[in-house]
This record gives C-alpha cells, sequence and structure tokens, in this order.
C-alpha cells in the first residue's frame, strides 16, 4: 500500500470534556483531541471535518473543513485524503455508513472505524446489544466495501478501558481521585485491558505507519492489564496517602443495572459497564490475556505500569 501522509478526523472535540455514558464502550467522541495530536508529532497531515452547525473551534494550524454529512458533501471534503478516522460520539455513529461510502468515493484508502472500546465483545451484557449493533452496522459496511474494492480497506481499533480518562471521570468505576476514595468491587482481583489516552493516540498512528499489517482487521490496543487492587496501592503511593476503602458488590450492581434497563431508568448503562468490568472470573473485559496476545508492539504503544496510570489519572 502506498504511504499515508494525509489524514482526515471525524469527530474531533476542541477539549476532552467529560460526556454521559452513552454506551458499553467509552465516549470516543473525546479522543479526538489526542489523537490529532499524536498524528500531527508523528508528521501527518491533519484536516478536520465537522459538521456545518458546529459551534466548536479548533487551533488556527489544523485546517477544519465544515459540511453537512450528505454523501456528495462528504466525497468532496474527503477528496485527496489518504485516510479519514471516525472518532465521533454516540450520537454521530448513524452517520458513519455514510462516512465510509463518501471515504470509498473519494479514493481513501484507510478508514478507521470508530471503536475505541471493546470490539465485538462475546461477553458483553445482552442490554448492550442494541448499541452494539448500532456500531456494528459500520463495521460490516466497511468490511462489504474491502471486499469489494481492494483499493479501500478499514481498520477497527479496539483499546479496552481508556483507562487513565475512565478513571479520572467516573467515581463509580472504583476511584474518586478527588477525594482520595475507593469502591473495591468483589475482591478486586478482576484484571482487564486499559489503554491510556497517550496510547490510544498512539494505535491510530501505529495503524497508519503499517497500513499493509493492520489491512481489514481489528487490532488490540493495550497499555496495561490491571486490577483494582493494584490501582489501589498505586494510587496510595503516588498520592502518599491512605484512601478510605468501601467494599461493594458486581452481583448487585448488575441487578441495579438491569432493573433500571427494564425500568427504563437513566443511570443502567453505567453501572452495568462497571460490572461487566469487574465481574470477578468471567473475564469479560480482557482483550488480551497478554501483551503477546495485543498488537501493541506493533502500533508502538508502551506498556504502563499502575503507578504511571494512576499519576496521570491524578493529573
Amino acid at each position: 500500500m502506498a504511504v499515508i501522509q494525509k489524514v482526515a478526523i471525524f469527530g474531533v472535540r476542541p477539549t476532552i470534556k467529560q460526556t454521559p455514558l452513552l454506551t458499553s464502550l467509552p465516549a470516543s467522541g473525546n479522543f479526538g483531541t489526542p489523537i490529532t495530536a499524536a498524528l500531527q508529532r508523528a508528521g501527518f497531515t491533519v484536516t478536520i471535518i465537522s459538521r456545518t452547525e458546529s459551534k466548536a473551534t479548533f487551533p488556527s494550524d489544523i485546517p477544519v473543513i465544515k459540511t453537512t454529512y450528505t454523501l456528495e458533501n462528504l466525497t468532496s471534503a474527503l477528496a485527496g485524503q489518504d485516510a479519514a478516522v471516525c472518532v465521533v460520539g454516540p450520537n454521530g455513529i448513524g452517520a458513519q455508513v455514510t462516512m465510509i461510502d463518501a471515504a470509498e468515493a473519494a479514493g481513501v484508502k484507510r478508514f478507521i472505524l470508530d471503536d475505541f472500546g471493546w470490539g465485538d465483545n462475546p461477553k458483553s451484557f445482552p442490554e448492550f446489544d442494541a448499541i452494539h449493533a448500532q456500531r456494528r452496522a459500520g463495521w460490516d459496511h466497511a468490511k462489504a466495501k474491502a471486499d469489494s474494492n481492494p483499493s479501500f480497506t478499514y481498520t477497527g481499533i479496539s483499546t479496552g478501558n481508556p483507562i487513565d480518562w475512565a478513571l479520572k471521570r467516573f467515581p463509580p468505576m472504583g476511584f474518586d481521585v478527588a477525594r482520595c476514595s475507593a469502591i473495591i468491587y468483589d475482591s478486586g482481583t478482576e484484571r482487564f485491558t486499559g489503554t491510556t489516552l497517550e496510547g490510544i493516540g498512539l494505535s491510530v498512528v501505529g495503524v497508519l505507519q503499517h497500513p499493509d499489517e493492520t489491512a481489514n482487521r481489528f487490532v488490540k490496543a493495550q497499555s496495561i492489564i490491571t486490577c483494582q487492587n493494584e490501582l489501589l496501592e498505586a494510587f496510595q503511593s503516588v498520592t502518599g496517602k491512605q484512601w478510605e476503602v468501601q467494599r461493594a458488590s458486581t452481583r448487585t450492581l448488575m441487578e441495579n443495572g438491569k432493573r433500571k434497563f427494564q425500568e427504563r431508568v437513566s443511570g443502567w448503562i453505567l453501572d452495568l459497564v462497571v460490572a461487566q468490568l469487574f465481574d470477578e472470573g468471567q473475564s469479560r473485559c480482557l482483550l488480551a490475556r497478554s501483551r503477546e496476545e495485543s498488537d501493541a508492539d506493533l502500533l508502538g504503544i508502551a506498556e504502563e505500569t499502575p503507578e504511571q496510570v494512576a499519576a496521570k489519572a491524578l493529573a
């Protein structure tokens, strides 16, 4: 495949904001900023594509194309681009099929799909099926396009828990960094996969720098495999304080989330996301059981310690 240099990004926000957790996956719309920064540092030429009605402002050194998300207009906006990266938030997922059609029509060589979460996780709770189906529609569409057109390729990037971002913004995930307190679910030993914001940015760079090895598949990004007990020890070490610790049950959290889902009460998503993450003995949120099973080395993502992750969450 020819060298990729020019990259268009959908879904960049001017700052990383806290977003309601609307899916069982991370709110990928928040990851456009670190991805853009990583691409610029790596020497790629970046263009941001934004909706016409968007009021967002962006750095003056990055070209911005504002357009309506029709096939014709997106095809025009993507003209001359080598790759496109979709990091829209949950409300924009429905437009991904049109983005893929436009990318193929414009001659884009690589489309990076909006995952940045758990990919097609077979151990996910059934309450998330409708959300996953909406995301999978874009993934399946990209595969069909690649199967019929060898000049068009795609990659999905599964990152697992966006760990430093999530720990800072969602105290129910176990750690309240402002109050130096923790909720440890079950025994605190359930291991899960995480990727920091820096690693998420590097994963996109790695895909575009290794287009042949990453073509037409999902890659597994990873900064760390850890558990709550390791993170608690790290937070206490980094802060030099003994944290206040409460104990809780994932079974109770799961039951509350499922009840809220049935009653159509808000809050069910976060309950079930956390229950899924720490459900003891189930390995629901392990993308890979070791670094060797992931694509971290190929993508150039450094392995991080719990102390490094804790320091980033506290920053």
